[in-house]
């Protein structure tokens, strides 16, 4: 996996756009103010960054002109993980930060948010509107007695309404947690009732593929099973009457009130955030107010070189982290795009057609969805006016070689195309975009700034060009401060610090390159290990997916009782494809060529689809609990899966093959 020095790179930034990015100008400044280095690039100012942390961050907040309305004692007071301490004695408020730009007389009727539905149509909200509506529904939230460190709870699509409820939450000192309507009320209810909102937001409903979805029965249920709700507030998005007791979004949003912001501690509690959850109640995780605002003020305003004449457009939902990134691009003054809909409504191209109509710079999607392109032929380059976007990023899965080639050739080939990974622990990136850097392909460009990122074996020793587990060896001020319900610590700890003590294992297997890019080869619990050699799924679904009789494909490895090792591949066929001997000969070769004889399955099995996380990431290991006999119950919380219906053709060849 080492990279030869003189492969081309698939893009490279030219000389007036590194000297105009951000974080070169982040970097002149923190060498003549913090000692940084001058020379070397951002090679040399990321080693600064991990070697010098303490400066580092509080250079980071110097830049981006933090507001501590109580000044801080010291940048990190413990650096043990878990448990380190940021900007101790520190008091500010992240939704302050956010509309800061509604200050400057001249932004006051820009647009903050930009919100598309499946009409396609867009509708603004300004910065003062943004501010207008945070003011009364903070004075309204306080009114209703909530006190920092309540809980505030949305049930809300991505729309504007959910923006000003989040920021009023954060205002008053709230913490914010929300899901996504396609949620079931099970799905809500194993995150909600483990915070104990005092209020709750709901819409009656959503349009989604072209078609309306009614709510008002689940929400109903979610009142009945949330004794601690003190209020819901009821959003019409389909027009009708708020239900018996509920209070109207449009009265509480009415008065012209300027926002109070409540001054917290530093690690005070933003929102909780939940992860998969395929086994067990969802982990519920806690960040913090200042943690998330440095870390995001660095990731979006250097990483992805955000600023007020950028427009950030990220295809999501309220229930994956990356709503709470995209909102949080108010920090750096630009436009949020807000698009809520069907990636695939009215057909393949819906995301490319709103990135063309809002006019977005940084156009934000899932690898699958870039695939799904490829797949159907289309091309946007050609078919959309797609000259304002500057960079298209992926995330949620590994982009494969075949996708950066593909927006390269079919989108523009001066493009900056940034692969990114982090999770939903520390709502950000550990490696990614750096506008600064070449691109090569089938690879994350470098680790984040202030992310000291390594591949170790077993044994805790760095890798390089070969595989191994993605850590973090310093602290992250991102990280979570606890996971609630969790008074001892011990689940948090086992999370990310069972395997190597005092360092962060985030349970991904990566290749960090001799030119310091990354690769990511999929999640380390769910490894392949034939003969002892680790092999990542991603590397499997990425050659196998290539084939277009496949739409998607799922691999696990089962240790047997007699010692042997079952390695199947369950595909999911496109329309009209037939699993015959010939295209089972054609998915082992083509598994061979590029990979290696030793990744090839022991069998090839049709399946009528591919479980998935309702945040859409394949579900590896509950299908190997599974295979292994273990009951459904057990093996999966039915709650997290987007389709309990397909585990059935599991839990059955399970029973089979016994």
């Amino acid at each position: 996996m080492t990279s030869a020095a003189d492969e081309a790179p698939l893009w490279q930034p030219g000389p007036d756009r590194i000297a105009a990015a951000a974080v070169t100008r982040f970097q002149s400044w923190a060498a003549e103010h913090h000692g940084a280095p001058a020379e070397g690039g951002y090679a040399s100012l990321h080693r600064w960054s991990v070697d010098e942390l303490d400066t580092f961050w509080k250079a980071v907040a110097e830049w981006f002109d933090v507001r501590f309305s109580t000044p801080y004692e010291q940048v990190i007071g413990d650096r043990s993980m878990p448990g380190a301490t940021w900007f101790t004695g520190a008091t500010l408020n992240y939704a302050e930060h956010a509309l800061r730009a509604s200050e400057d007389p001249l932004r006051a009727d820009a647009p903050a948010l930009l919100h598309v539905d499946e009409s396609h149509t867009q509708a603004p909200t300004s910065w003062s509107e943004l501010r207008r509506q945070v003011g009364s529904l903070a004075a309204e939230l306080r009114a209703l007695g909530v006190t920092p460190g309540d809980r505030v709870s949305g049930y809300l699509p991505n729309i504007p309404q959910a923006v000003v409820a989040f920021l009023a939450t954060a205002a008053v000192g709230g913490i914010w947690t929300s899901c996504a309507p396609d949620f079931g009320a099970r799905s809500v209810l194993d995150r909600f009732q483990q915070v104990e909102p005092v209020v709750l937001f709901t819409v009656d409903g959503y349009r989604y593929g072209g078609k309306e979805h009614h709510r008002a029965d689940t929400v109903a249920e979610l009142r009945r099973e949330l004794p601690t709700l003190r209020a819901v507030v009821h959003i019409p998005l389909l027009g009708t009457e708020a239900p018996e007791g509920a209070l109207d979004w449009a009265a509480l949003t009415a008065a012209d009130t300027e926002p109070v912001f409540e001054q917290v501690p530093f690690d005070h509690p933003l929102w909780v955030l939940y992860s998969s959850g395929t086994t067990g109640l969802p982990k519920a995780i806690v960040q913090s107010q200042g943690g998330i605002l440095v870390e995001h003020l660095k990731q979006l305003g250097l990483h992805c070189d955000l600023g007020p004449e950028d427009r950030f457009f990220w295809y999501t939902s309220t229930g994956w982290m990356m709503w709470n990134f995209l909102v949080s691009g108010l920090l750096t003054g630009a436009t949020v795009v807000l698009y809520d809909g069907s990636p695939g409504y009215p057909d393949v191209s819906a995301q490319w057609r709103v990135a063309e109509q809002t006019g977005a710079t940084l156009y934000g999607t899932s690898a699958a969805y870039v695939m799904a392109c490829r797949k159907a032929g289309i091309h946007p380059g050609r078919d959309f006016d797609l000259s304002r976007v500057q960079c298209v990023a992926t995330t949620g899965s590994p982009l494969p070689p075949d996708g950066f080639r593909w927006l390269h050739d079919e989108v523009a080939d001066d493009l900056w195309i940034a692969s990114v990974s982090g999770g939903t622990d520390v709502c950000s990136c550990f490696a990614g975009a750096v506008p600064t850097l070449p691109v090569h392909i089938g690879e994350l460009q470098a680790a984040s700034l202030g992310t000291d990122l390594h591949s170790w074996d077993p044994a805790g020793e760095p890798l390089t060009g070969e595989v191994g587990e993605l850590v973090v060896t310093e602290p992250m001020p991102s990280m979570p401060v606890r996971f609630w319900n969790d008074p001892d610590g011990s689940r948090y700890h086992d999370s990310y610090f069972d395997v190597y003590p005092g360092v962060w294992r985030h349970g991904d297997w990566i290749t960090i390159t001799d030119r310091g890019s990354v690769v990511i080869h999929g999640r380390s619990d769910s490894t392949l290990n034939r003969q002892g050699v680790r092999m990542g799924s991603a590397d499997i679904y990425e050659a196998v997916e290539r084939l277009p009789e496949i739409r998607e494909s799922l691999v696990i490895g089962l240790e047997e009782p007699d010692g042997g090792y079952w390695m199947p591949l369950f595909v999911h066929l496109a329309e009209g494809a037939t699993l015959d001997d010939a295209l089972r000969d054609s998915i082992k070769r083509t598994i061979r060529e590029n990979l290696s004889p030793r990744h090839v399955p022991d069998e090839v099995i049709e399946v009528p689809g591919i479980p998935h996380t309702l945040t859409g990431k394949r579900i590896e290991v509950p299908v190997k609990r599974l295979l292994q006999g273990t009951a459904l119950e057990k093996a999966v919380n039915p709650g997290s899966i987007d389709n309990l219906e397909l585990l059935h053709f599991y839990e059955k060849l399970a029973r089979e093959r016994r």
